[in-house]
C-alpha cells in the first residue's frame, strides 16, 4: 500500500509540472542539435569551451535542448566547409575559423591584424561583441551568430631555426590560418602556406614548412614538440597577430527556436562566457607552452627592440589590409573603430 501511495503522489507530481520540466523528467528533448568543427576530442577547444558550453545551455534547458558535438569533421566534409555546412542546414551549429573561408569575412579581418591585436584575448571578444551590430552583422547574414572569440595569438613554431628578427625569417615556408596570416608572413620575407591546422605535423615533419604561425594551446593536441624545437613570442605574451573564430547556428533553426530556448543561448554567449572563453585560451596557451619545454623545445622570448623590429615590418600589412577593403568598406575607419574598442575593453 505503501509503495502505491508512493506510485500516485510520483504521478501526480509529474503532471503537476510544467511542460518543460516534464519533458526533461521524461528524458524526451525538445530541441537536438548538432555541433560540428575541425578539432579532435582531446583538443581544449573541445573539452574546455564547447563541452562545458554546450552542458551548461542543455542543464539551464532542463533537458529541453540537446547539443551533440561532432568533432574532428566526423560528420565528413573539409574544414573550409563548415561554414557553408551550417548556412545549408546540414548541421545545426558549427565552430571554425573565420579565415578557413577567404573572403566571407573581410570585416572580422581587423581584429586578426598584427598591431591591432597583441595580446588581450578579453578585450578582442568583447569588442567584436561591442562592434557586431554595427560594423561586423552584414557578413553574416546566412548565419545566427552565437558568439565570437580569438585565440592567444599567433606565435612562431620553428621546425630548426631560431628566429629572431625578420631578416631571420627570409625565405622561409611558414604555414598560416588564413588571408591576414598570408600578409603577415609575406611582410616577414617568407612564403605562407595555407593549411588547416591538423595537417601542419605532416607538414613540419616532411619539410613541406619551416614553421607555423600559431598559438601555444595547440601543441598538445597536435604534439608538436615532436616536429619543432622552437616556440618564440614577444614580450608580454604579444604576438604577431590572431585569428577569428564563430560559434553560429543555422538561421531558420534559430528563428524556429522558443523565444524561451533562444535566451538561454544568449545568456550562456553574452559577456561573462567571452570572459571565461579568454581565460580557457590563455589557460591552455599556457599549458601548451608548458608542454613544450617540459619535452625539451626551447621559448623564445623577444626583447622589446627585437619585438619593434617586427612590429615595424609589421606596420604595412595595415595599411595594405586598408587599401585593400576600401572598395567595399571605410576600412580605415574600422581600424580606428577597432583600437578605440579595444582599448575601452583592455582587460
Amino acid at each position: 500500500m505503501i509503495g502505491r501511495r508512493q506510485f500516485l503522489a510520483a504521478t501526480a507530481a509529474a503532471v503537476a509540472m510544467p511542460a518543460y520540466l516534464r519533458q526533461a523528467w521524461a528524458q524526451n528533448p525538445e530541441v537536438e542539435l548538432k555541433l560540428h568543427h575541425f578539432l579532435g576530442p582531446k583538443a581544449p577547444a573541445h573539452t574546455q569551451m564547447l563541452e562545458p558550453w554546450a552542458k551548461a545551455i542543455q542543464d539551464e534547458s532542463a533537458g529541453r535542448i540537446k547539443i551533440e558535438i561532432y568533432p574532428a569533421m566526423s560528420l565528413g566534409g573539409a574544414p573550409p566547409q563548415l561554414f557553408r555546412q551550417v548556412a545549408d542546414g546540414v548541421v545545426d551549429i558549427v565552430w571554425t575559423v573565420n579565415g578557413y573561408t577567404p573572403g566571407l569575412f573581410p570585416r572580422s579581418e581587423v581584429f586578426e591584424l598584427p598591431t591591432v591585436f597583441t595580446n588581450d584575448l578579453a578585450a578582442a571578444n568583447l569588442a567584436m561583441r561591442d562592434m557586431y551590430d554595427e560594423h561586423l552583422a552584414e557578413e553574416f547574414s546566412d548565419v545566427h551568430v552565437l558568439f565570437m572569440h580569438v585565440h592567444a595569438g599567433q606565435a612562431l613554431h620553428m621546425a630548426s631555426k631560431l628566429v629572431r628578427s625578420p631578416a631571420d625569417t627570409q625565405g622561409l615556408k611558414l604555414r598560416v590560418p588564413g588571408p591576414t596570416g598570408n600578409a603577415v608572413v609575406e611582410a616577414m620575407g617568407a612564403t605562407p602556406v595555407t593549411m588547416p591546422v591538423p595537417d601542419l605535423p605532416q607538414a613540419l615533419s616532411t619539410n613541406a614548412v619551416d614553421g607555423a604561425l600559431i598559438p601555444w594551446e595547440i601543441i598538445p593536441p597536435l604534439q608538436l614538440f615532436e616536429s619543432t624545437q622552437y616556440q618564440i613570442e614577444g614580450p608580454d605574451s604579444n604576438r604577431f597577430g590572431t585569428t577569428t573564430f564563430q560559434v553560429s547556428m543555422n538561421k531558420a533553426r534559430w528563428e524556429g527556436l522558443p523565444d524561451d530556448l533562444k535566451e538561454i543561448f544568449t545568456k550562456h554567449s553574452g559577456e561573462d562566457w567571452l570572459r571565461e572563453v579568454a581565460k580557457i585560451w590563455r589557460g591552455a596557451d599556457d599549458f601548451g607552452i608548458k608542454m613544450a619545454m617540459d619535452k625539451g623545445n626551447e621559448h623564445i622570448v623577444l626583447s622589446q627592440e627585437e619585438m619593434d623590429a617586427f612590429n615595424t615590418a609589421l606596420a604595412p600589412v595595415v595599411d595594405r589590409w586598408v587599401e585593400e577593403q576600401s572598395g567595399a568598406f571605410d576600412a580605415a575607419a574600422l581600424v580606428e573603430a577597432t583600437r578605440t574598442a579595444l582599448a575601452a575593453r583592455k582587460s
